[in-house]
């Protein structure tokens, strides 16, 4: 998987709330994708995919996955009203 911390990737198709009890709950409940799963996904326009990873590690880290919107893990409630409901979401970190 993805990332250790937050145990894999998460998939909320059109759920924010899903998503905020799964990061809050942990993260045993959230539906998971391999990585081969999510290259599939790509370019498709209902996608959203948010990279959650630490200040630290993104800014360190060589590999970033284009079109992904950087999210502070730490202010979850600051912007997860903003993400379209509609849409499936991807968060992820590595």
């Amino acid at each position: 998987m993805i990332c250790k911390r937050w145990m894999a990737v998460l998939l909320a198709v059109g759920m924010v709330a899903g998503f905020a009890a799964a990061t809050v709950a942990g993260t045993e409940d959230a539906p998971r994708i391999t990585k081969e799963e999510l290259k599939g996904m790509l370019g498709k326009p209902d996608l959203v995919l948010l990279d959650v990873r630490a200040g630290k590690d993104w800014d360190s880290s060589e590999f970033k996955i284009k079109g992904a919107v950087r999210q502070d893990p730490s202010k979850i409630d600051e912007w997860k009203a903003k993400l379209d409901k509609g849409k499936t979401l991807v968060l992820y970190c590595a």
